[in-house]
């Protein structure tokens, strides 16, 4: 049996069952906000035909109140559906092995380190922050949201939103390699003038499929033969086409740092319509699967 069979499984078992306990508290909260808003206008109707402020003041404040209350009720169901399903898939991936810690993120620090996006990213949030090791590699990541000042308008610009992972190798390697998507090129000047400034290089790796997705730069010490094998590029090759997103890698000083873009706010509930989809889970389990395979093949293969 698959891994994605055996996660379908699990999901009718475990995460299901979850998943319509937190949909009739949503159902429950939205049928109590109608009602509230309901009876509000009616007040207000009222107040309009009788005309006594006084009186409809009196009524309406402790359901203005109410609804307050309600709003406040739906904003933490929000915030406490995400931890609910994240541990369960994590528990399915990886048991107790991993952390889970939503109002977490990996630093500012952390993502310039990288050096893959040259912005000293004034405007930093992030959240889902996940711990964890596979093999003998140590890792880190959490969604994260990164904007800039443009020096055109008078508005933030986006530098990237998505997941972003840190990972420690048992065994340290000199140098820096930079792989980017060979499609932002130009998009990413600044940061290869900065490569390049640090001693990096372009460099060619031999496998046509790969440089025509993947740019890379690399300074003269970085272990590339062992960090990038045909091997390696395969997996990363098949990896972008499976995900359909864009990721980039650097190793610098001995760390490895991945980001993939993601657009959507991931595994968000709705509120005006159900989150009780197979297909809204399967696929925060796929991208999380598909990250940590990444990591398991460098742990392999490096």
């Amino acid at each position: 049996m698959d891994r994605l069979s055996e996660f379908r499984i699990y999901y009718n078992h475990t995460i299901h069952p979850e998943l319509m306990r937190l949909e009739r508290k949503r159902k429950n909260l939205l049928w109590l906000l109608f009602i509230s808003i309901f009876i509000l206008i009616g007040i207000v109707v009222l107040e309009l035909y009788i005309d006594v402020f006084l009186v409809t003041m009196l009524m309406m404040i402790p359901l203005a109140l109410y609804i307050a209350f309600l709003f406040y009720q739906i904003r933490k169901f929000v915030i406490r559906f995400k931890p609910s399903i994240v541990n369960l898939i994590l528990d399915f991936i990886a048991e107790d092995n991993f952390k889970y810690e939503p109002d977490k993120t990996l630093s500012k620090t952390d993502f310039k380190s990288s050096r893959i996006f040259s912005s000293d990213a004034p405007a930093f949030k992030g959240e889902d922050y996940i711990k964890g090791q596979i093999g003998e590699i140590e890792f880190e990541m959490s969604e994260i949201t990164v904007r800039e000042f443009s020096k055109v308008r008078n508005r933030l610009n986006y530098v990237f939103k998505g997941v972003f992972l840190k990972a420690d190798f048992s065994e340290k390697f000199e140098g820096a390699i930079y792989i980017l998507p060979e499609e932002f090129e130009q998009y990413l000047t600044r940061s290869i003038k900065q490569f390049t400034k640090n001693g990096a290089v372009p460099i060619t790796l031999g496998s046509e499929e790969f440089e025509a997705a993947f740019l890379v730069y690399a300074t003269k010490n970085a272990p590339v033969d062992k960090l990038l094998s045909k091997e390696m590029q395969r997996i990363l090759v098949d990896y972008r086409k499976v995900m359909d997103k864009e990721i980039y890698i650097s190793f610098v000083e001995g760390h490895m740092y991945v980001a993939v873009t993601e657009p959507k706010d991931i595994l968000e509930p709705y509120i005006f319509q159900s989150n009780v989809s197979f297909d809204l889970v399967r696929g925060f389990y796929k991208d999380l699967q598909l990250l940590f395979s990444i990591i398991e093949e460098f742990d392999l293969h490096h």
